[in-house]
């Protein structure tokens, strides 16, 4: 079947922005707020970003009141540098039926060093360390850019236009439809090779940020690295499409690396079956040197999708 046609239909409305999905309740009266042109810089040294995560002072600000589990809006602060980053202790992490109680913190860096592999730094810097509420994920927040363009759109049901993929059609009132199309963007192309190889499940549209300088990140990596096939995302534009000559390049050093370095990093996060079913999806890249295609025995679209 074309991959096209193996895309289902979508009900309901889109979201907020990603943008007013990441904003802060403010528990005290003082919120610190990023700046996208300083949280952009520091995101693009992972050296200096990662020393603060792990050593810095956490302080709570906030929490994010639209996330399923605790997420909680800080700053961490180091030699007289303070920066905003999201805590999430694994503490407030909600029971999953598949996947293993007080796991997901350590996903989200078991992912961080996956992205740090690949050389294209798709992730913020994240770190596993104690916290007020104990021990949980810290990663570095990364402000949107107000003057980004979108990545998503619903466009007439014939389209896409020039320039933008399909990803399902849309019900958007009684009788309308509308096509759900994203960008035809390198960085988001990227992404969803790594989100193949994390098998991550919940790469929704407000689950990407683009920051100041062009970069494109990331973020909201819990619910990866299952051994069974979970891929849900918004990116199967490229379903079934040729993988590029630099993403192949990309999947071979990750390869060698999960044999080596990377896999001594993760094991501390996965079990030995998890690291076995990452190198698998891996080699199965490789060999088809393509993208996938959405599963038959899973839902391929997070909900809601942004």
């Amino acid at each position: 079947m074309p991959a096209r046609e193996r895309l289902p239909a979508l009900n309901g409305d889109l979201a907020p922005t990603q943008a007013e999905a990441r904003q802060p309740e403010a528990e005290q009266s003082e919120v610190p707020l990023a700046d996208p042109v300083t949280s952009a810089a520091l995101a693009a040294d992972p050296e200096t970003a990662l020393r603060l995560l792990r050593e810095g002072a956490l302080a709570v600000h906030g929490r994010l009141t639209d996330a399923s589990n605790a997420v909680l809006y800080c700053t961490v602060a180091l030699d007289g540098l303070t920066t905003p980053c999201v805590y999430k202790p694994v503490a407030g992490e909600r029971p999953l039926w598949d996947f293993p109680d007080g796991t997901l913190a350590g996903r989200e860096v078991a992912a961080y060093e996956v992205s740090a592999a690949t050389g294209w730094g798709l992730i913020p810097p994240t770190v596993l360390r104690d916290g007020p509420h104990g021990p949980g994920m810290v990663q570095l927040w990364v402000e949107p850019d107000p003057e980004a363009e979108e990545l998503l759109a619903l466009q007439d049901p014939a389209g896409p236009e020039p320039g933008w993929l399909p990803i399902v059609r849309a019900e958007v009132g009684p009788g309308r439809t509308a096509l759900l199309v994203h960008r035809d963007d390198e960085r988001l192309r990227r992404l969803a090779v790594l989100d193949a190889v994390l098998n991550n499940a919940d790469r929704k549209g407000g689950h990407w940020i683009p920051a100041a300088d062009g970069r494109l990140y990331g973020i909201d990596h819990g619910v990866t690295f299952a051994v069974a096939g979970k891929l849900r995302t918004l990116l199967w534009g490229w379903a079934e499409q040729p993988v590029t000559e630099e993403a192949f390049g990309v999947l071979a050093r990750l390869a060698e690396s999960l044999d080596g370095a990377l896999g001594e990093r993760l094991r501390p996060h996965l079990t030995k079956a998890e690291l076995a079913a990452a190198a698998e999806r891996v080699a199965l890249l490789r060999r088809t040197a393509r993208h996938p295609l959405p599963s038959p025995d899973w839902p391929s679209i997070p909900w809601p999708p942004v």
